[in-house]
This record gives structure tokens, C-alpha cells and sequence, in this order.
């Protein structure tokens, strides 16, 4: 107590005393479990044999591999998974060396795509190499991000930012660690299709028939080494149907802007993959419940921001859409949706050109241009995704104008059939006539004479012709002429609009005039003149 008055009377006082938060756990490395094949209930039918085969080449080689992360996921579910990945001890050179069409790829992740078939048919399995858990305090770090300090990168093979982002993770490992670098339990499971065995060191099995994403480790470190982790939390539950753990929930939120510091092109593949795998809608509501809606993908920020009915509403066709054809199996492309997702800020821009004085066809060339640098960037890809939308965006003006020769040209078009589907979605939003649609459809699959009869229909049943003046006679030289008494029909009567011509809408059109070829200047003088002496010669 003396002491204490002591410190006041001379206007001391006690340090306080901080107390520093622990750090977080390391990621625990978990307990290997084999489970059986009588355990998990895979089925060896919904096997992709290039996978199998990728798997039993690298075995009969002496390296531990196995199927990996959300291939096991699908199967356990049920669900043919759309990739297989396969997990090895073998490293980069040597998976190489085992086949024909291999090749070493990436620099953040060093993986070997083996190939096998060509063209639109072949098929890449991806296989990678057990990494080992190293946490950010033993990583080098540098300052800046993957571009501006790609000199510091260099033979560096575990590298992390200021904000603990991992920008190198090239250090191979044991299964163990390699388990507990994945992100989430149900990702983190490995699959013998030869032994039909599945090791699990998380608890992922469990997860999985509970229908719960749960992160492997902290979170909140888990987000910072991948923000990217962020946005696959999100697919994989709109995907799966999972609801996610309340820890691994918990700091989705706070950990957005991280995503600021993630390469455009790597962040735009992650949103095509979300609005891909065939729950688009399911994925868009998942955004909006987690706080995700804006300011994280410049292309759905200007469908979130949407007021306008019509384009909520052809955006939700198109979202439905594109979920039908991937259950259905059929092919989806990118540039399709994106270019429903962006029709309309094209539609805004070229109005706002063409009222500022700018001709139709340039004033859409620019709208195009500025809405595809505004909302997609500069991307990996981006010259065949601008010229596939551009071509789908350019159409729709051409679908309005139905003359014999502008229908052919169009029908003839390769990308017409995506060029018409868009159309259709346009309709079926109230955006044009539900007509003209059903017209193009008709046309498209018709035969010549059905395509003749379509053109017919809508084509004007009387046309006005513009006469020359003089071939107009008034009315009272006309009774003059005639002898009549009466006068021409009141429909005949001009229409001057100051250009020396009226228009007649029942008159007979006027004799056509063939014009006269002139003679070379030779032919005049060896033929005793021009027009004069063919006449005096008659």
C-alpha cells in the first residue's frame, strides 16, 4: 500500500501489462485411416479409366498414387466428378519420364498434365507431388505480389507476401503433410482405384455424409495463405449443398478484401467455374448470403447492382439455362453467358453513343469495347472470349432486319446457333417480340420454299414507289389527256417531299429507260459519227 502511494504521490504508475494473443495452432497433421471399400461405397463405375491408368503406371514404377481431393468428394457422394486428380510421391521429372505426352507446368504449383487423346476429345489428368506443410513464418516473404516481385521468386520454392498469401509452394513432402495443407476435410482424402482403399487423415469421410465444409486448421490463417479459399467455399456448398461449419463461416466476411491482392485472371477462372458446374443460381444466392455480391467480381457486380426487371429476369433464364445443359451433359461456353451477364451495360453505352450523335453500328463496336475492358480486363484468353461475344452481341441488331439476303448471310453465320439462343432468352424476358424468335427458329430449320413463304410474310404487302415528277400527271391535265370527266383516283395523289419525285401507291410503275452504252471515240469516227449517224442511217 506504501509503495502504491508512494508511485502515486510521484505520478508513477504500473505498466499495463499486455498480453499477447497465442498464435494459432499449427495445422494438425491428423491420423491416417484406411477405410474399406464395404466403408465408403465408391462405385468403380463412375472411374475415369485415364485416371486409373495414370495411377497404375506411376504404381507399377515403385511411387505411392492415388485419385485426390474433390474427385473422392463426388464419388463419395455419388456424383462422377468433372476432373481427376491424382497425388503422388513421384516428383515433376519423374512423373514426366513415366509417359508419352506429358508436361511440367506452373510456377506457384509445379504439376505435370498428362494428355491423353487429341483435339476437342482429349482428356488432362493433373497429377501433383505430395507437398509438405511449411507455416508462413518459415517461408521467405517478400513485399510485393507475383508480378512485381518476379526477380525475388526466382529459385524460391516457398514464398509468401506481406499478408501471408502463399505465392511459391514448391517443397515436396509426406502424405501426412500434404493432407493437411488442403483446405477443407472433405478435400483432403486420398483413392486407390487399384486397392479400392480410401485414406482419410481429417475426419473428411464423416464431413462428407454429414454434408458439412469444414477448413482444415484456423480459418482465418487458412484464408490468408489462399483468399481464393473464399470463393471455393462458396461453390463447393451451392455445388454440394454442404452448409458450412460456424468456424470456417465465421471470418469469410473480414477476410474479403484479401481478394484485392489475388490475380485477375486466376480470380475471373474461379467465377467461371461458379457459374459452371451447373448450379449457377444455387452459387449467385450463396454470394449474397455471405457477403460476397459486391466488389469481389466486376462482372457480377453489374448484374447485383441491376434494378431493371427485364435484366434480372434474363439473367436468372440465363443462369437456369446453363444449369439445364450441364445436367443434360451438354457443352456450355463461357463467352455465352458472360455475354448475357454484360448485355445490357452494351445496351446502356450504345444508347448513350448513338443520342450523343455517333452512327448505330460504331457507337455497338465502342459500347462493346469499353463494357469488355471495364468488366473483364486484361485476362488470360481474352482475345477469343472477346471475339466470341462480340460476334453473339453484334447479331442481335442483324436478327431485327429480315430481307432475303440479310436472313441468308446471317443463317450461314458459324455462331448462329449461339447468336439465336441469345436471341431466344431475350424474348422469353419480354425483352423483343416473342415473334420474331419463334420466326428465326423457323427459319433457320426450314426448308427454301418455307424460307421463301417466311420472307413473303414479312414483307410489306405495298410498297410505296417514288415516280419522277413529270411521270405524275395532276388531275386536271389528266382528265385533259383522257377525255374524261373524272379525275384520277384520290389514292394516287403525290406526296411531295422536295426531292423531284412523288410517291404512287397504285400508279403502274414507270417504263424503265435502258440506258445507252456510249461507243469508244475510235468506234464514232470510223463509223461516220455517234449517235446522229446511226439515226440518219436508219
Amino acid at each position: 500500500m506504501i509503495k502504491k502511494f508512494i508511485k502515486r504521490l510521484l505520478g508513477k504508475t504500473d505498466a499495463p501489462v499486455v498480453v499477447e494473443p497465442p498464435p494459432p495452432d499449427p495445422i494438425p497433421l491428423g491420423q491416417r485411416m484406411e477405410i474399406a471399400a464395404e466403408d465408403h461405397r465408391i462405385d468403380p463405375k463412375l472411374l475415369d479409366d485415364n485416371a486409373v491408368r495414370v495411377v497404375r503406371t506411376l504404381k507399377d514404377a515403385g511411387f505411392e498414387a492415388y485419385i485426390v481431393g474433390g474427385a473422392v468428394r463426388d464419388l463419395l457422394v455419388g456424383m462422377r466428378p468433372k476432373d481427376f486428380d491424382v497425388a503422388t510421391d513421384a516428383t515433376p521429372e519423374q512423373v514426366k519420364s513415366l509417359f508419352r505426352r506429358a508436361f511440367i507446368i506452373g510456377r506457384r504449383f509445379r504439376l505435370v498434365h498428362v494428355v491423353f487423346g487429341r483435339g476437342r476429345e482429349h482428356e488432362v489428368i493433373e497429377v501433383s507431388t505430395f507437398r509438405a506443410y511449411l507455416d508462413a513464418s518459415s517461408a521467405d516473404q517478400v513485399s510485393g505480389n507475383e508480378k512485381t516481385s518476379r526477380a525475388e521468386l526466382v529459385d524460391k520454392a516457398h514464398v509468401v507476401d506481406a499478408s501471408g498469401r502463399v505465392l511459391r509452394d514448391n517443397v515436396w513432402g509426406p502424405q501426412v503433410e500434404d493432407a493437411a495443407r488442403r483446405d477443407f476435410t472433405v478435400n483432403a482424402m486420398y483413392y486407390d482405384p487399384v486397392r479400392q482403399l480410401v485414406v482419410d487423415y481429417h475426419q473428411g469421410l464423416a464431413d462428407a455424409r454429414r454434408r458439412v465444409l469444414r477448413m482444415i486448421g484456423d480459418p482465418t490463417t487458412r484464408y490468408r495463405e489462399d483468399p481464393v479459399r473464399i470463393v471455393r467455399v462458396v461453390r463447393f456448398a451451392a455445388k454440394l449443398g454442404f452448409t458450412l461449419e460456424p468456424a470456417t463461416q465465421a471470418p469469410i466476411r473480414s477476410m474479403v478484401p484479401l481478394l484485392a491482392n489475388v490475380p485477375a485472371s486466376r480470380l475471373f477462372d474461379e467465377m467461371v467455374k461458379l457459374l459452371q458446374t451447373g448450379h449457377a443460381l444455387a452459387s449467385v444466392e450463396q454470394l449474397q448470403r455471405q457477403g460476397l455480391d459486391r466488389g469481389v467480381f466486376p462482372v457480377l457486380d453489374a448484374v447485383f447492382a441491376a434494378e431493371d426487371p427485364v435484366r434480372r429476369r434474363f439473367v436468372d433464364l440465363a443462369l437456369g439455362d446453363t444449369d439445364r445443359r450441364v445436367a443434360e451433359g451438354r457443352a456450355v461456353a463461357p463467352s455465352f453467358l458472360l455475354a448475357c451477364l454484360l448485355w445490357h451495360d452494351v445496351l446502356k453505352r450504345w444508347a448513350s453513343l448513338k443520342a450523343g450523335g455517333e452512327m448505330p453500328f460504331p457507337a455497338l463496336q465502342q459500347a462493346i469495347d469499353a463494357v469488355f475492358d471495364a468488366r473483364i480486363g486484361d485476362i488470360s484468353g481474352r482475345g477469343k472470349l472477346a471475339a466470341d461475344m462480340r460476334e453473339i452481341w453484334l447479331m442481335q441488331p442483324r436478327f431485327e432486319r429480315r430481307t432475303p439476303a440479310g436472313a441468308a448471310s446471317l443463317a450461314s453465320q458459324p455462331r448462329f446457333r449461339a447468336g439465336y439462343d441469345f436471341l431466344r432468352l431475350r424474348a422469353d424476358a419480354g425483352e423483343v417480340e416473342e415473334a420474331l424468335a419463334d420466326w428465326w427458329e423457323d427459319y433457320h430449320l426450314g426448308t427454301d420454299d418455307e424460307r421463301e413463304a417466311l420472307l413473303q410474310a414479312v414483307r410489306p404487302t405495298s410498297q410505296p414507289r417514288r415516280v419522277p415528277r413529270a411521270a405524275a400527271a395532276t388531275p386536271a391535265r389528266a382528265i385533259e389527256e383522257t377525255g374524261s370527266g373524272t379525275a384520277p383516283d384520290a389514292g394516287a395523289s403525290s406526296d411531295d417531299d422536295g426531292d423531284g419525285t412523288v410517291e404512287t401507291a397504285d400508279a403502274a410503275p414507270a417504263k424503265r429507260r435502258r440506258r445507252r452504252r456510249r461507243r469508244p471515240a475510235g468506234a464514232r469516227e470510223g463509223g461516220g459519227g455517234g449517235e446522229g449517224g446511226a439515226s440518219s442511217g436508219a
